[in-house]
């Protein structure tokens, strides 16, 4: 029988090309084919009887073969979906990216207080609450656009600071024998979480209640190495309106894939006499605290712990915030190491706060063991709300947390989360009329 040689085609690309990707096929390469014709071999018969019946292919016919067959092979290819197109094993697994979340207001009212939250940081921009008279008014200092929240001009105005609150020493910290170098955004130490927070960030809104009980669901990723802190983490904040006058904040945090210090805090500035009213020294303050952790020139604790009684820190009974002021270099701006008392749902007493004009009360409640008493030294000449000009004192922060520079005391509470292990913070500003 007779044999058809041919020349083996071959597919080649230029020198140093890349193989092509296999979302965008491309057309096969048809080689010239050599002209040296498909040759007749002779063999011996096995049969001399045997008429051999030989079968010739003439080139013209061979190339129409061929050309029909990369037709199919080409629409087969083509008609296939693409890669991106194709449904994934996984049926829940989003395989679309999801758009950046957009900045905005959103409004909580459960008809006795108003609340105006802002994914920006996480923040609360107004909160309506009425005074004995009965007239709403606005208990926290921030701005009626978005502007100053996004361009980080705002003072932490009312949001949430992460992913470690208050100061780390030098920025820098040692974790499972590895030295992590954090952002110097306050010389020479880490403050609030560096250039760019959590309180920096536009984070997703992932529910929204109007209803009886309005509230509304925060969620950021903050991704491994962010300002130099290390692993992944998934952030939750829940702001929630109670049907007594009551605003509850429920943040947790998760680390995925490393141990990372974890310790958020809620940064509003509060004046119950109103936002534009001027300074908070006339508002009565008590803290269940009776120790505070001193701090060094830097406001880094030195890892001591320090008795207020007799000194111009004691809280524990109701005492104006303006009384004793003087006596502290700067105004107050120290952690005060929480004592075991009262406990509501779960929540410590942490605060109460009143003030005389419009006999606003507000008491907060804490699962932290720790909370920064800070009286606004540093606010000066910011334009706020309505035109208002918030100067020196003009807003008081009751932020709970765990110890400043926690990270670097082996002596305070741990602030360090494991994969496997949730960060869970819960505050309860309660108000009520004296």
């Amino acid at each position: 029988m007779e044999q058809l040689l041919g020349a083996q085609q071959q597919r080649q690309q230029p020198h140093g090309s890349l193989s092509p990707s296999p979302r965008t096929p491309t057309r096969p390469h048809l080689q010239h084919i050599p002209s040296n014709r498909f040759r007749d071999h002779h063999h011996p018969q096995p049969h001399a009887g045997l008429r051999i019946l030989r079968i010739t292919i003439t080139p013209p016919f061979f190339l129409l073969l061929l050309a029909a067959v990369y037709l199919l092979a080409s629409f087969t290819i083509l008609s296939a979906p693409a890669a991106s197109l194709r449904p994934a094993s996984n049926p829940n697994r989003l395989i679309v990216p999801m758009p950046p979340p957009s900045p905005g207001f959103f409004d909580l009212d459960n008809g006795r207080i108003l609340a105006r939250i802002s994914n920006v940081g996480a923040t609360v921009t107004s909160l309506l609450v009425p005074d004995k008279n009965g007239v709403l008014g606005d208990v926290v200092l921030g701005f009626d656009s978005l502007d100053p929240y996004l361009n980080g001009t705002s003072p932490y105005f009312g949001c949430i600071v992460g992913r470690v609150a208050n100061r780390i020493k030098d920025g820098k910290f040692t974790l499972n024998g590895v030295q992590h170098s954090l952002s110097i955004n306050s010389p020479p130490n880490t403050l609030h979480g560096g250039f760019k927070g959590f309180d920096k960030v536009i984070w997703e809104v992932t529910e929204y209640n109007k209803g009886k009980t309005p509230s509304i669901t925060l969620k950021y990723y903050s991704k491994d190495g962010e300002e130099g802190f290390p692993g992944n983490v998934s952030v939750t904040a829940r702001y929630s309106l109670l049907s007594s006058m009551a605003l509850k904040l429920e943040m947790e945090a998760v680390p995925l894939n490393k141990a990372t210090p974890i310790s958020l805090a809620q940064h509003t500035y509060w004046n119950l006499a109103g936002h534009s009213s001027g300074d908070v020294l006339a508002h009565s303050l008590q803290i269940q605290g009776s120790q505070i952790t001193p701090v060094d020139e830097t406001s880094i604790p030195t890892g001591e712990f320090m008795p207020v009684s007799g000194t111009p820190f004691d809280f524990l009974t109701e005492n104006e915030i303006g009384g004793r002021i003087d006596q502290v270099p700067g105004g107050y701006d120290h952690n005060y190491v929480l004592d075991s008392g009262e406990v509501r749902s779960g929540l410590q007493h942490v605060a109460k706060v009143t003030d005389p004009s419009s006999l606003r009360v507000l008491n907060i409640w804490s699962d932290a063991p720790g909370v920064q008493f800070y009286t606004g030294n540093f606010v000066n000449g910011v334009l706020g709300k309505g035109g208002a000009v918030y100067g020196k004192h003009a807003g008081l922060c009751l932020e709970t947390q765990g110890f400043p520079n926690a990270v670097n005391q082996p002596n305070f509470p741990s602030v360090v989360v494991h994969p496997g292990e949730k960060y869970i913070h819960t505050m309860l500003f309660d108000f009520s009329i004296k």
